[in-house]
């Protein structure tokens, strides 16, 4: 069994008698339990297996190893996405906004879903659900599918950076560590400086780049149309 199966084979039907002692989806809600609460290096097959009660060789009889646990992990913790209404352009901006709690809620999913890989269900899912909201603007496939890969980097990187902090801001953490090398050093930024005075405090980075990003996609769409 490898990622593929364990991501994508046909879940064996109900049958009558006593239930199986364990299931894919239990093996993986516990190991999102562990990763939520102490990160993706705390999940093993060993400590799964303790905090299940069972074996680690038990696992195996479901699970290859741990990296086929942390794909079908990562998309369990990405669900479904949500139904979109709308245009184009509201239907991306619901997607997008919708996609970043997946990454807040459950930072070690940014690091399951990098890098070449077999993508889940779910995975797949979100980017049907995004690309099919382009459909009928005249972009061509390949342009419908990159403007899917530059709204996910850009939620990503936000939720990135909210990985890294605390409860303030992103934003009110680099523009305090601004403020305090500008007092001694702004003469020789002044141009960081004068900026610095207008967004002090302010938290749009999601919504300036994906306002920018759905800008560019409507010019795009435009020139097809013409």
């Amino acid at each position: 069994m490898d990622g593929y199966e364990v991501l994508w084979g046909a879940r064996p039907a109900p049958r009558r008698g006593p239930k199986p002692a364990l299931s894919l989806e239990g093996i993986a809600r516990t190991g999102i339990e562990l990763a939520d609460a102490e990160g993706l290096a705390a999940v093993s097959m060993q400590r799964v297996a303790a905090e299940l009660g069972f074996t680690k060789m038990s696992l195996y009889r479901y699970v290859p190893g741990k990296a086929e646990l942390v794909a079908l992990m990562a998309d369990l913790a990405m669900g479904a996405p949500p139904e979109l209404d709308g245009g184009w352009r509201e239907r991306l901006d619901a997607w997008a906004r919708a996609l970043l709690p997946r990454f807040t809620q459950h930072p070690w999913v940014l690091e399951a879903t990098t890098g070449p890989r077999v993508p889940g269900p779910n995975e797949l899912a979100w980017t049907e659900a995004a690309v099919a909201a382009l459909g009928g603007t005249g972009l061509r496939g390949s342009e419908r599918l990159d403007a899917v890969v530059v709204l996910v980097g850009h939620v990503r990187g936000i939720a990135q950076q909210a990985a890294a902090t605390s409860a303030e801001s992103v934003e009110q953490q680099f523009s305090s560590a601004l403020i305090t090398l500008l007092r001694e050093h702004g003469d020789r930024y002044p141009s960081v400086a004068a900026a610095l005075t207008d967004t002090a405090g302010q938290d749009e980075a999601l919504d300036f780049g994906l306002a920018r990003i759905l800008d560019g996609l409507t010019t795009l769409i435009a020139t097809r149309a013409t």
